[in-house]
């Protein structure tokens, strides 16, 4: 008897079929439990928990699409509290445009890669116009290229180059400290890892980077900023490229910084500003004595007649 008992059991243990309906069954028992239960709950309390619970999930999804998922199209979007927070941005360079900056199509959230890509990058200027997020490497200072009538300093093409094989058509990720006077977002950046996730870990610096290879000098104006790193390291790894004569430090320290090369034009901007002024104010004073003059002759010819 005791053995017929053992094998039924030993039967119905082995048998998937019984062992599915009994889960079937104690599922079916759980939901009715629960349906009971909250038929057992006062309407008004189940009109309230409904939508005390619809009001939160709305919170919950509006918070994860600002945060995650809506796009930044330029840095006229960047509000205070993004850059008081330090927000971090993701994105791709689209363009590279000068030696210390670059522009970044805002890609937040999931549905740029495959296999779940359903969201697309511009790929015309047309398609791009003010919809790129323009940022200005902070901490660094790259030899100026050729502007308003400028010539371009020393290394300035070596420095672009360098910048867009770094960046130009990868994916960036940026850390927005303020705007600057050209409307410039200016930011941490930082290369994607090659194998750790970038949501965890970081990349590398690219004003590290820029610095380290020589192709850029330290930013010493007001308002700089150098991260974790702090102004100090930044200045170390600047010697440390001075020392090994890399980049633009190549034929010796005595070439002329960007900062020294913007000073000198903004002198002599002032200069010719000055003179300009000076010249008005002549030729003015000039025109208003040779108004004056034939007014005093004029006046002395009426005079004699009376005399």
């Amino acid at each position: 008897m005791l053995n017929l008992k053992r094998c039924s059991r030993e039967h119905r243990s082995n048998n998937p079929m019984t062992t599915q309906e009994e889960i079937l069954r104690k599922g079916r028992e759980l939901t009715d439990t629960i349906t009971d239960r909250i038929n057992a709950l006062p309407p008004g309390l189940l009109v309230l928990s409904a939508f005390a619970l619809g009001s939160v999930s709305t919170l919950a999804g509006t918070f994860a699409y600002r945060r995650y998922y809506r796009r930044i199209p330029n840095s006229d979007w960047i509000t205070p509290d993004m850059f008081s927070k330090k927000r971090w941005v993701k994105g791709k360079v689209v363009s590279v445009g000068d030696n210390d900056n670059f522009r970044i199509y805002h890609t937040p959230g999931l549905g740029w890669r495959w296999p779940l890509k359903f969201r697309r990058i511009p790929k015309t200027s047309k398609a791009l116009k003010d919809q790129t997020i323009h940022i200005r490497l902070a901490g660094v200072d790259a030899p100026e290229a050729s502007h308003f009538g400028r010539p371009s300093q020393l290394f300035s093409e070596d420095s672009l180059e360098w910048l867009k094989k770094q960046v130009e058509g990868k994916t960036v990720y940026c850390q927005l400290l303020r705007n600057d006077q050209y409307s410039r977002t200016v930011a941490l950046a930082y290369l994607k890892p090659r194998i750790l996730p970038a949501s965890i870990f970081k990349g590398k610096n690219l004003s590290v980077e820029m610095l380290q290879a020589g192709w850029a000098t330290v930013y010493e104006q007001a308002g700089a900023e150098y991260g974790d790193y702090g102004k100090d390291e930044f200045l170390r790894i600047q010697a440390d490229a001075q020392a090994a004569r890399r980049g633009i430090w190549r034929k010796g320290l005595n070439n002329e910084t960007p900062a020294e090369y913007k000073r000198r034009y903004a002198r002599s901007t002032v200069d010719a500003e000055t003179a300009t002024n000076s010249g008005s104010q002549a030729g003015a004073a000039q025109s208003q004595r040779s108004v004056t003059k034939p007014r005093l002759s004029l006046w002395r010819k009426i005079w004699s007649k009376k005399a």
